[in-house]
């Protein structure tokens, strides 16, 4: 059926709640009723993500049902359905109506659902699969994207988000699904009553904050200092507000204040016209705060409070320096081996992870240490595939591991990013480095010196609707078969393919395999210790170009990066 059938389909049949069929009534724009039909919303490896409303290609209670049967017929034919599967969801609009559709579809499939009485984190959904023992675990979240979107992340019993061979196991599964009556169902007091619905929250809450407590390395510098710190923090109206105070304050930092507008939860995100941790435009009021409180840091997390955005002060200017994702994780990486070290000693298969869009500065941090470092492709999940690749085979150490979008994790309670344990961390760090007379600001200079002026960018290019995807697409395909020899005044050494993968030797034309997953990524090294990598973004309408520097001062490596942004936007001009 073309999307008009579709459409009509929807508007005929009893199924569907006369709710839906009123906005689909209302509905005057052609272009968007086809971009509503056009399509199923896409089941991608980690799940769905799309603008709540009617239609196939939208985030609804049907389409999450449609998902969620698929996910219960995979777990049954797995034979896993007595383990149950965690729910949580975030503060946006209909998170909670969609975790319980999704509660509701797997209790009629047999299969228990353990959903948290309230919003919650979700490196907290990560840890709460493990701890109850569940074979999967769902969470509603869209992350850090405009309010109109919403999403169904999906875990697997380890803990981390569904990789092969479960990711096209259960997208295929949700393929299957055709006919949305065939969905299940059920009354939500029977499922209740029958124990397929229980409902979760404090018990958990209270493990998990004992996880991370074990984390801190130098209690004896909070003890110290800790009263001494300043810290200004905002959850930008997400679920981080009540764990991330409540671990602070355990652990001995009392002078924590919460930016008040954006305290509670709110899926409008008012104060905000994008609620990500990496755009200054979330940090206005925080650091109004900061600036009446004499703040040391100023700390925000994203609504599902998987990721932590940093600004720190430079005592010397008085000023607030924002410190992007690499910076953070660089910072973090440095502190928790370099304590690791000096506290018990690095185990001789300790190991640090990073994805391939993240800065090289975490190769030569590891190199220091005389750890591993392990490159995986960019997603959290394949951070937490290495940690459980550790457990099976008795082999290798986690130490750390980061992304440049803000994420890392420390400790392996979860398998997801986790800017909760990250807050804590940084806070600590903060005070270790104060008892050294260091700031952080101070602490991350002497990274610079003793590592090298790594700066890293990344210019990320929205391309909606049905035309954005085929520009996108044009893009890689170009870049694909006819890879730049040349950027920015920079030779290129070697072209990475992770699609067809092979690295290409330019000079010789040898090629080798990547040894990573096939993945819609391209990579190029250059001379100078520069590179670039370009991939359609997996959750968003967006084509992402990563790139990284290394100069011999701040100001050095800054000039180096604006020239890179500036020859990025040339490029993607030319096509």
């Amino acid at each position: 059926m073309n999307y008009k059938d579709i459409y009509e389909s929807w508007l005929n049949n009893p199924y569907f709640d006369e709710e839906t069929k009123a906005e689909l009534k209302a509905i005057t724009d052609e272009s968007d009723r086809k971009e509503r039909f056009y399509k199923d919303l896409e089941f991608g490896t980690a799940g769905l993500r799309g603008i709540i409303g009617a239609g196939t290609n939208r985030m609804n209670i049907y389409t999450v049902r449609k998902a969620t049967q698929g996910l219960a017929n995979y777990i049954r034919k797995a034979g896993k359905q007595d383990q149950g599967v965690a729910i949580a969801y975030d503060s946006r609009r209909m998170s909670p109506e969609f975790a319980d559709e999704a509660a509701l579809c797997l209790a009629a499939n047999g299969i228990k659902a353990y959903v948290f009485e309230s919003l919650r984190p979700t490196p907290e959904l990560s840890f709460a699969v493990r701890e109850l023992g569940c074979v999967a675990g769902i969470n509603i979240t869209a992350s850090h994207n405009p309010p109109e979107y919403n999403g169904y992340k999906v875990y697997w019993e380890d803990g981390a988000q569904i990789t092969p061979p479960h990711d096209t196991g259960i997208m295929d599964e949700v393929k299957a699904v055709t006919d949305y009556a065939t969905v299940k169902t059920m009354d939500k007091a029977d499922a209740v009553a029958q124990g397929m619905y229980q409902q979760i929250g404090a018990e958990i809450d209270d493990k998990y904050i004992e996880e991370l407590k074990k984390q801190v390395i130098h209690w004896d510098s909070i003890k110290e200092v800790g009263k001494d710190i300043t810290v200004v923090y905002t959850p930008l109206h997400g679920t981080g507000n009540i764990p991330a105070r409540r671990v602070l304050k355990e652990i001995g930092f009392d002078n924590v204040y919460v930016v008040p507008e954006q305290e509670l939860p709110d899926g409008e995100f008012p104060t905000v016209s994008y609620p990500n941790p990496e755009a200054a435009e979330a940090f206005e009021l925080a650091l109004k705060l900061a600036k009446e409180k004499d703040a040391d840091l100023v700390l925000a997390t994203d609504p599902d409070a998987d990721r932590l955005g940093v600004y720190v002060k430079d005592t010397k200017s008085g000023e607030y320096i924002t410190l992007t994702g690499n910076m953070s994780g660089c910072l973090l990486a440095d502190y928790e081996i370099s304590q690791i070290k000096e506290t018990r000693g690095l185990p001789a298969d300790g190991t640090l992870i990073k994805t391939i869009v993240t800065s090289n500065l975490a190769d030569a941090i590891a190199e220091y240490y005389g750890v591993d470092l392990i490159e995986v492709l960019t997603g959290f999940k394949y951070i937490g595939q290495q940690i459980l690749g550790f457990e099976n085979s008795g082999k290798g150490e986690y130490l750390f591991g980061f992304e440049e979008s803000y994420g890392c994790l420390i400790g392996t309670h979860a398998r997801d990013k986790d800017a909760i344990v990250a807050t804590m961390a940084l806070c600590e760090a903060a005070a270790y480095y104060k008892t050294k007379n260091m700031t952080l600001w101070d602490a991350m200079i002497a990274m610079y010196e003793k590592y090298g002026y790594y700066m890293d960018g990344v210019k990320a290019v929205t391309m909606k609707g049905i035309e954005g995807l085929e520009k996108i697409q044009e893009i890689m395909t170009t870049l694909r078969t006819n890879p730049p020899k040349e950027f920015c005044g920079h030779q290129v050494t070697s072209f990475r393919d992770y699609q067809a993968d092979t690295i290409t030797d330019l000079a010789t034309g040898e090629q080798k395999p990547t040894g990573l997953p096939k993945s819609n990524v391209l990579y190029f090294d250059m001379t100078d210790k520069v590179w670039m990598c370009v991939r359609p973004s997996g959750t968003e309408p967006k084509i992402k170009f990563y790139y990284g520097v290394v100069g011999n001062s701040l100001e050095d490596a800054d000039k180096q990066s604006k020239e890179m942004a500036a020859a990025v936007d040339a490029l993607i001009a030319s096509m």
